[in-house]
């Protein structure tokens, strides 16, 4: 038996992230996840916006970890193949198992990490047992679980995940490269769609390292022929659902493997109790589309460390009361509705055909471009005559 005041279920990005926490403010924990090391998987592929940076810098990881991404500096901002705006970006490209490795390259020494898979856990008011796949067993004050999609143990512990949206939307990612050219004219792109018929919220284009990585999102049935033509003839399946788009990549081709995750949007049940307590996607999940899994991570994750756990720790017991607070966190709340707001929206002003909603999809073309247009004119050069410098008229005294 190993003691521990935390056992960290996960070593995906809440888990590795916790993990580094807690062992940076002393506190003893036990990271458990079958991988030494992170392997790919098709999640978080950029972390963008200064509200999500905020986010990341309040772990106290974001400097160190993006040394190890791409920033591009400039997004540019197009519809109908028409360049809106050029805006100074804060986003950085980053692959999720490369973000995850260097999330677990902060991880103190102190901080022991359990390469095995947990199989059962045993809660209580008062200690934890967590047994894992080689046979040991851990016993810690407080269990995290943050295992994103696996709901094994969530289930043999009487929590539930109720599905709110079944395939809320399909992420694709692949590469692309230009045709005849070394290079994009642009260092990003965020292209949104031309028509609701084709059910494509955007595409958008950024760097990782020297490759130009293109996320797609539709909201399609996992069955939807479209998507085996995009397997099958990405380029011509793309031009022809956005066919004005050339206009700002110029001819381009798809490279390597396109990946396909489908989204559900999902909430757990059952999930106040003593000893145990959800973070990340266990909690909850968001549409990739609206690009806030990472905020919610973020934030669930910085409130259950810097708040809660030393709260939690500093007296005996760990009671259902207790894990409520994390729960019923204002910070929490208010990130996780403002999540799920953004997913429902995100998906009526893309493909809903009412009045309002493209009323919505013209204002935001509109803002868009007037943004643009603001932008360019405060940053145009002031012209310099080159007259001659004219004599002070009357009115204008001169210095002896």
């Amino acid at each position: 038996m190993r003691y521990t005041d935390i056992a960290i279920v996960g070593g995906g990005l809440a888990g590795s992230t916790a993990a580094a926490m807690l062992g940076r403010a002393g506190i003893a924990a036990i990271l458990i996840d079958p991988h030494p090391v992170s392997r790919p998987d098709f999640r978080v592929e950029k972390l963008s916006g200064h509200c999500q940076l905020e986010r990341f810098r309040k772990t106290g990881l974001a400097e160190a970890v993006l040394r190890s991404a791409t920033h591009d500096g400039e997004n540019w901002i197009a519809r109908f193949g028409v360049l809106l705006d050029r805006k100074p970006s804060e986003q950085y490209g980053i692959m999720y198992d490369a973000l995850v490795n260097a999330i677990r390259a902060e991880i103190a020494a102190g901080t022991e990490v359990i390469h095995a898979k947990a199989v059962a856990i045993r809660t209580s008011a008062e200690r934890q047992k967590v047994t894992v796949s080689s046979g040991e067993e851990i016993s810690a004050r407080l269990v995290v679980l943050a295992n994103g999609l696996n709901v094994g143990l969530r289930h043999a512990l009487g929590i539930e995940r109720k599905t709110v949206s079944p395939c809320h939307s399909i992420s694709l990612g692949f590469d692309m490269a230009p045709v005849g050219r070394s290079a994009f004219d642009f260092p990003a792109l965020t292209y949104f769609s031309e028509r609701s018929s084709d059910r494509i919220p955007y595409l958008t284009l950024f760097p990782v390292g020297n490759t130009m990585r293109a996320n797609l999102f539709v909201y399609r049935e996992p069955d939807d022929p479209w998507l085996r033509q995009m397997r099958q003839a990405p380029e011509q399946t793309m031009i022809a659902s956005l066919p004005k788009l050339r206009k700002l990549t110029g001819d381009f081709r798809v490279t390597g493997e396109i990946k396909v995750r489908p989204a559900d949007l999902y909430v757990s049940t059952g999930y106040r109790q003593p000893g145990v307590v959800l973070a990340g996607d266990a909690f909850a999940t968001s549409c990739p589309v609206t690009g806030t899994g990472t905020d919610k991570v973020f934030t669930d994750v910085t409130q259950l460390c810097n708040v809660h756990i030393p709260d939690w720790l500093s007296s005996d017991g760990m009671s259902e009361d207790k894990i409520a607070a994390f729960y019923d966190d204002p910070v929490k709340q208010e990130c996780d509705a403002w999540s799920a707001a953004k997913a429902w929206s995100f998906r009526s002003v893309t493909i809903d055909d009412g009045m309002y909603w493209r009323a919505q999809r013209w204002a935001r073309f509109i803002a868009g471009s007037g943004g643009g247009t603001l932008r360019r004119m405060r940053n145009r050069p002031v012209a310099r005559s080159s007259a001659a410098p004219r004599e002070p008229g009357p009115g204008f005294g001169r210095l002896a």
